[in-house]
């Protein structure tokens, strides 16, 4: 029974897309500029032949490898994970680099029965640490977006439980609709004291549901059963999903990722790894961002061998996440696009994909279960 495992590293971008300029972006390379700053051994990523990707070429040129430009508008979680599945996007989701109108928090104030804390754009790390005392004290709820289209409501555990800002976020993204339809209404608990606050690992993605078909979609009208791993569950917002289960670290993610795949269960498992992103791309974090690397080097191996005869990995990101430059947002930047398996060529140019929704093709053709779009690269990775 062939099987499919897709390994989404969220905000690993390996160099500025093509239209990066017009995105703000233009010389961002989220692995090239970690790796300049921080450099780590990284054998297992080098053989699937992720360093050759960068520019000048860092590794062997080995492996089925290449990269990926983005043809949906945007460059957030969203739009990445839709456009990987076949969906493409062609009007951006709305940014509130000034905070949120009165028409948006008004009825959520209502609902909540406070007034809103904060309602700007903030690193979310900074912005507990600048206003979780007066949230602690007053019970009000911080709300604050990023360069992303995002709506993102933190609060304190011991003051809201999970379960509570999870509600109150799903009202919230009832609210978002019309020409405030954000990509992602997100909860983000935290736990702690001041000066010491942590993000926990009960947060949640409220994300828009898919406006067209996906390959997920597909999968599931023809019996095949999808696993998603991390926040996959709440990008799609459920659909084209048979079963799921949150994840509280990469390591976690990928150890989830490995037992799927010995268990059997699953025809495709599509994991999302976000600490690249939410732990050390969002905090201007080279170092830590190097030091995850390193992290899921390690652990390949032990998931490379769980593949069966019939069974093809995919390594790819949804976005850059520069954590060199003044921004802590996403950035416009080509994605791996890195295959590996027993059938898999050890040699392989994929050369570079023109959209994302090549991955969703691929593997649609070794699954038998077509993609909405894109081109199929098996043909070219094959033994």
């Amino acid at each position: 029974m062939r099987r499919v495992l897709i390994l989404v590293c969220d905000g690993l971008g390996v160099g500025a897309a093509p239209d990066a300029e017009a995105y703000g972006d233009a010389g961002a390379d989220t692995l090239g500029h970690a790796l300049e700053r921080f450099p780590v051994p990284l054998p297992n990523l080098e053989s699937l032949g992720l360093l050759s990707l960068l520019e000048p070429a860092r590794g062997r040129s080995t492996g089925a490898r290449g990269k990926a430009y983005e043809l949906s508008a945007g460059k957030d979680t969203t739009t990445g994970h839709w456009e990987m599945m076949g969906l493409t996007v062609e009007r951006p989701f709305p940014l509130y680099p000034d905070g949120f109108p009165p028409e948006v928090l008004e009825p959520l104030e209502r609902f909540v029965g406070k007034k809103v804390l904060g309602n700007k754009a903030a690193s979310g790390t900074e912005i507990i640490e600048e206003l979780g005392a007066e949230h602690l004290a007053s019970g009000r709820p911080i709300v604050y977006t990023s360069g992303d289209s995002v709506f993102q409501v933190a609060a304190h555990e011991s003051v809201w439980a999970p379960e509570r800002l999870w509600e109150v976020c799903r009202f919230a993204r009832g609210v978002l609709s019309g020409e405030h339809l954000v990509g992602r209404v997100i909860a983000r608990p935290f736990s702690g004291a001041p000066g010491a606050f942590l993000r926990t690992a009960n947060r949640r993605d409220f994300t828009v549901e898919p406006t067209g078909e996906t390959w997920l979609d597909r999968l599931v009208a023809g019996g095949r059963r999808v696993f998603g791993v991390g926040k996959i569950v709440d990008i799609f917002s459920g659909r084209g999903i048979t079963s799921s289960v949150h994840t509280g670290s990469d390591a976690e993610g990928v150890r989830v990722s490995t037992d799927a795949l010995r268990a059997g269960d699953s025809d495709l498992v599509f994991t999302n790894l976000v600490d690249f992103d939410s732990k050390y791309g969002h905090r201007n974090d080279p170092a830590g961002f190097a030091k995850n690397l390193a992290s899921l080097d390690a652990l390949l191996p032990g998931l490379l061998a769980a593949l069966g005869t019939d069974d093809l990995f995919f390594l790819t990101a949804d976005h850059g996440c520069e954590t060199t430059d003044v921004s802590t947002d996403h950035t416009r930047e080509h994605v791996p696009f890195l295959a590996a398996g027993p059938a898999v060529r050890r040699d392989a140019d994929l050369g570079v994909r023109q959209g994302f929704a090549d991955l969703s093709a691929t593997a649609g053709e070794w699954l038998g279960v077509p993609a909405p779009r894109g081109t199929s690269a098996l043909a070219e990775l094959l033994v």
